[in-house]
């Protein structure tokens, strides 16, 4: 319990320096910033520049093969961005803690994942149980299938670019 409380209080200074928003979860650092003109784009590498010398002088290092760049938006400018002297591979779509984020923000790509993972689940129940009465089949459908169909994080980005990292 302890180990978890460490990892907070180390990385807890990482958004200090920077000027755009930064999302943290667990080993996972997001920075993401409304792009609309070349000076945000300026700022926006800057800080990820920023991010890369905290990771550097904490001795806790960006692993770069996940950090990736998705321009999100119509009128975004979709700018390349350099972490380490690579340019960051840049994606239209995203699996980020079990959410599929696309660059159009449309959710068809969610929910067939969602609603594929609920069939197998229940066609695991269909050839586990032989029992298919209500008291047994509903109490399964709600903790078993419900979870995986209702399972959303509503977001709004507008045209922001977001630079994915993870240690």
């Amino acid at each position: 319990m302890l180990g978890p409380l460490l990892f907070v209080i180390y990385i807890n200074d990482i958004d200090g320096s920077v000027a755009c928003r930064i999302l943290k979860f667990a080993d996972d650092t997001k920075i993401f910033s409304s792009v609309d003109s070349a000076i945000d784009i300026e700022n926006l590498q800057a800080d990820v520049y920023k991010l890369i010398s905290w990771s550097k002088d904490w001795q806790m290092l960006f692993n770069m093969d996940r950090c990736k760049v998705m321009h999100m938006g119509y009128n975004n400018m979709q700018a390349e961005y350099v972490t380490n002297s690579s340019k960051s591979e840049t994606v239209n779509g995203e699996e980020d803690l079990g959410v599929i984020m696309s660059v159009d923000l449309k959710l068809e790509k969610q929910c067939s994942a969602a609603e594929s993972k609920a069939n197998k689940i229940l066609g695991m129940i269909k050839r586990s149980f032989s029992d298919r009465s209500k008291e047994t089949v509903i109490p399964l459908y709600k903790s078993l299938v419900r979870p995986h169909l209702e399972y959303r994080i509503v977001a709004k980005y507008g045209a922001h670019t977001i630079v994915k990292t993870s240690s």
